[in-house]
C-alpha cells in the first residue's frame, strides 16, 4: 500500500472482509435461486463490491481494484437484466469473491498476484447465451462517444478557482453546466432526466453548503434508479480535499465512480474520462 498509514489501511481491509462475508452469503442465496433472487440482494452485492473497488483505488491496490471492477461489471449486467443470474454465473461470482478474499488477506503481495484466469472467467460470455443485439444510438451507455455527440457534463463546485479551472478544461469536450451546491446539482439532474437529456459526467465536490456532495449523489442515483437507468447513469467523480479512507468508502457506497483529490490533476481527470469511454 502506498503512502498511507497502517491504521487507515487496517480499517479498509477490515471493512472489506465484512463486505466479502456479506457478498458470499448473498451469492449463496442467489445460487439457490427461486424466491431468493431479488433486486435488493443483487444491489447489495453490487454496492459492496463497488466499495471494495473504491478503497483499493485509494490505496493503489491495482489487482484488487481490477478484479473488483470486473466482478462489478458482471453484477451490473445482472442488475440491468442483460445477464440472467444462473447458478453457473453465480458460481463465477463466488469464485471471484474467493479470489478477492485471498488478495485482501495478503494485500502487500496483491499487486503481483495473477488474476488473469478469474478475470477471463468473469468476462467470458456464457455458452448458451446469444450474442446481444446491436444497441441503438439512443439507448447506448456510451451515447456521446458512439453517436459522436459532445458530452453533457455537470460541474458541482462552490470554490470559484476550482470551478473556473475545471469548467475551462471540461468545456473542451462538450456542454458543461455549473451548480454551486448539492441542492442545485440535484435540481439540474432532475431537470435533465425529465427532458431525457441525462448528464454523461458529473464532477461533484463533497464539502458544500446547503447539501453536501454525498447526499447529492445519493439523490441523483435514486432518480436514476426510479427511471430504470442506474446501470447507464452518469459517471460521477468526487472532487475533494478530504483525504480520508472512511469518506472514500462512504462515497463509493453512494455509487460514485471515482475520487480525485484537490488540487485536481487534469491529466488524472482526463485518464478517468478515457477509462469510462466518455472520450477516446
Amino acid at each position: 500500500m502506498i503512502g498511507l498509514d497502517d491504521e487507515l489501511a487496517g480499517e479498509y481491509l477490515a471493512e472489506s472482509r465484512e463486505h466479502l462475508a456479506t457478498i458470499e452469503s448473498d451469492l449463496l442465496a442467489l445460487e439457490r435461486g427461486g424466491s431468493e433472487i431479488s433486486e435488493e440482494r443483487v444491489n447489495r452485492v453490487f454496492r459492496a463490491v463497488h466499495s471494495i473497488k473504491g478503497g483499493a483505488g485509494f490505496f493503489d491496490l491495482v489487482k484488487i481494484r481490477e478484479l473488483a471492477h470486473q466482478t462489478e461489471s458482471l453484477l451490473a449486467a445482472i442488475r440491468s437484466h442483460d445477464v440472467i443470474p444462473t447458478p453457473d454465473r453465480v458460481r463465477v461470482l463466488l469464485l471471484a469473491t474467493d479470489r478477492l478474499s485471498e488478495l485482501i488477506q495478503n494485500p502487500a503481495a496483491s499487486n503481483q498476484a495473477d488474476i488473469a484466469e478469474v478475470v477471463a472467467t468473469l468476462t467470458r460470455p456464457p455458452a448458451d447465451e446469444a450474442a446481444p443485439a446491436a444497441e441503438s444510438c439512443d439507448s447506448a451507455v456510451d451515447r456521446a462517444r458512439q453517436c459522436d455527440k459532445p458530452l453533457r457534463m455537470l460541474l458541482v463546485e462552490d470554490d470559484f478557482a476550482s470551478r473556473l479551472l475545471l469548467h475551462v478544461f471540461l468545456s473542451r469536450y462538450g456542454e458543461c453546466h455549473i451548480a454551486v451546491n448539492g441542492r442545485e446539482a440535484v435540481e439540474a439532474c432532475r431537470s435533465a432526466l425529465e427532458r431525457r437529456q441525462k448528464y454523461d459526467l458529473i464532477c461533484m465536490d463533497i464539502l458544500m453548503p446547503e447539501m453536501d456532495g454525498r447526499e447529492a449523489v445519493r439523490q441523483v442515483r435514486a432518480m436514476e434508479r426510479a427511471r430504470g437507468i442506474l446501470s447507464a447513469g452518469a459517471k460521477i467523480i468526487m472532487t475533494t480535499t478530504v483525504h480520508d479512507i472512511k469518506e472514500v468508502i462512504r462515497c463509493f457506497q453512494e455509487l460514485c465512480d471515482a475520487y480525485l483529490m484537490k488540487p485536481i490533476d487534469l491529466s488524472e481527470l482526463l485518464s478517468q474520462m478515457k477509462s469510462y469511454k466518455l472520450i477516446n
